[in-house]
């Protein structure tokens, strides 16, 4: 099976790794990264997002390691588009966040306009931190959380490490 998943990545964190992984158990994969124009263009909060490449290689790495473990293969592409690479041939799945499923159904749409078959969407639940609260890349940048969910010692309550 050929697998599509998309997102900013930003940085990457457990609720990422948890689509990885589900992405990897189904087949190859294939992960669109946005660009930076889109990335800008589609947080929901204005807030500072690392450089296409240096997300591109941190990215990467991560899909590297699980890509031997699952004895996969993967890709990464750049996307331009919300709805990016999904919409085109050659993928049987697509695998999505809660509140990106809607932005699946919309790739399906699109895809059944252009004569293509639907894609499956998997949604795949959240990672959650110490706190129940959801793991987020806003989450960590604010520094309210390290990429596994840990509260950082100012949200603890305790004074920052010199």
């Amino acid at each position: 099976m050929d697998v599509a998943l998309g997102g900013t990545f930003d940085p990457v964190h457990d609720g990422h790794r948890r689509l990885f992984e589900h992405a990897f158990e189904r087949g190859d994969v294939t992960v669109g990264l946005t660009s930076d124009d889109l990335a800008a263009e589609t947080r929901h909060e204005e807030r500072y997002v690392r450089p296409f490449e240096k997300r591109r290689e941190d990215l990467n790495a991560e899909l590297a390691a699980l890509a031997e473990r699952y004895d996969r293969t993967y890709e990464i592409r750049r996307l331009d588009e919300p709805t990016g690479i999904a919409t085109e041939e050659g993928f049987d799945v697509l695998v999505v966040s809660p509140e990106t499923e809607t932005g699946g159904e919309r790739v399906n749409e699109i895809r059944r306009k252009n004569g293509l078959d639907p894609l499956d969407i998997e949604v795949v639940d959240h990672a959650h931190a110490e706190d129940g609260d959801i793991i987020s890349s806003t989450r960590i940048v604010r520094g309210e959380i390290d990429q596994y969910g840990a509260l950082t010692p100012e949200r603890e309550g305790r004074p920052r490490p010199e």
